[in-house]
């Protein structure tokens, strides 16, 4: 199988920390983030990975070409930022005919992988996405989710004010390669999963909850709090 680690985002928030690295590379421990990610999916879960660019990239090849992993990793590089559904479209040849994996790499997160894969290929008939959910302490920061018995994801509200629930999209997805295809079916280049795809898999998207650790490294706090937890 292989994964996509999206690691081209600012960090505005985390300067000055991120004026000098990008926000997947922040060490949590002295490991930096993106690390961690590397040693929970390889090399027995995933056999490749593709990590996209755009903030500082000359930090991130550094690192790369330095990792113990670097033979089973693809740097790609975004001029313009295309979203989390623009970097998966853009990459649709390295992703070849399979299921894989998208992940953001700047956040914190500890889960059983084979379980995650496992629970994927049992889902139910006309599922095409397996999202992985946490409990957040901060849901009006996050993008809440409402779901049936069966975990299908029936209702999903974006960083809004009043959240119904702490139930939160982790950003960590397992995607049939149908999903492709609707991507494609935009016509553009620029594709923003929260707003745009998720909410078209509406009943077509199961979850996976995360009951061990994740947490999102958006803030000096958030970065703070992960330092004492994990």
């Amino acid at each position: 199988m292989k994964a996509v680690l999206l690691a081209a985002g600012l960090g505005t928030r985390l300067r000055p920390l991120t004026e000098s690295m990008p926000k997947c590379l922040v060490p949590i421990h002295g490991k930096p983030l993106m690390e961690y990610w590397l040693d929970l999916l390889l090399p027995e879960h995933v056999d490749h990975i593709l990590v996209n660019t755009h903030y500082l990239p000359e930090v991130v090849r550094d690192f790369v070409q330095a990792s113990r992993w670097r033979a089973a990793l693809t740097l790609v590089h975004e001029h313009e930022l295309l979203g989390t559904g623009g970097t998966v479209l853009k990459n649709r040849d390295f992703l070849a005919d399979g299921p894989f994996i998208l992940a953001h790499a700047d956040n914190l997160t500890r889960f059983d992988v084979a379980a995650f894969i496992e629970a994927h290929e049992r889902r139910q008939p006309g599922v095409e996405i397996t999202m992985m959910t946490f409990d957040t302490d901060t849901p009006k920061s996050c993008g809440i989710i409402e779901q049936d018995a069966q975990g299908r994801v029936l209702a999903f509200h974006e960083k809004v004010a009043n959240p119904p629930g702490t139930r939160a999209n982790a950003a960590v997805y397992l995607f049939e390669p149908s999903v492709i295809a609707f991507l494609a079916s935009f016509e553009k280049e620029v594709i923003d999963l929260s707003t745009e795809v998720l909410p078209h898999y509406l009943g077509r998207m199961q979850t996976f909850h995360n009951a061990d650790y994740h947490r999102d490294i958006g803030t000096l706090e958030s970065l703070r709090l992960a330092e004492e937890e994990f």
